[in-house]
């Protein structure tokens, strides 16, 4: 009988050939992040009462409400969400009357951003809700299991695994 030969974990400096009959991208943690994120977006569509906002446009917000007026290219850093897409945000909540847009008093090219008060009024409003759709997000993960998928979130987000894949870009949609 012939032995299975043992299975090498590959890794970015040594990509193994792997037995690729045994691979199932729905058992993977790229496929399962983006499910997970699917349900949270669909979560969030439901339960937010204002139908026009989106995640990425509430990110924004609740980042300018924690940290106050913000250039674009520290909102980037802030919400992780890339240049191109803040800046589609940023229009549209520009558009709504939700944030004012000015330049820095120090460098006439950087470009701050602020919520109005309409906009701090509206994040205000949406945190209750916000609350719900991470409860619903959660699921039936009971406390330990929430405890535990936040810290392997964060542990697989912190800046020394950017630091060991420089070349991995962040994009959040």
């Amino acid at each position: 009988m012939k032995m299975p030969s043992p299975q090498r974990q590959p890794s970015p400096d040594n990509p193994a050939k792997e037995d690729t009959s045994s691979y199932l991208f729905s058992s993977q943690v790229g496929h399962l992040l983006r499910r997970a994120y699917q349900r949270h977006t669909a979560l969030f569509q439901q339960f937010i009462p204002d139908s026009k906002l989106t995640v990425a446009q509430f990110v924004v917000m609740c980042a300018l409400k924690d940290d106050g007026p913000a250039s674009i290219a520290n909102l980037v850093k802030a919400t992780v969400i890339d240049q191109a897409t803040i800046r589609g945000v940023v229009d549209r909540l520009k558009n709504r009357d939700l944030i004012t847009l000015r330049a820095d008093s120090t460098d006439r090219r950087k470009v701050m951003v602020t919520l109005t008060e309409t906009g701090d009024q509206l994040v205000t409003e949406m945190q209750p809700f916000a609350r719900i759709i991470t409860e619903e997000t959660f699921g039936p993960l009971n406390d330990a299991e929430r405890v535990a998928l936040l810290y392997l979130l964060r542990k697989i987000t912190e800046p020394e695994a950017d630091a060991k894949y420089p070349n991995v870009h962040h994009v959040c949609t």
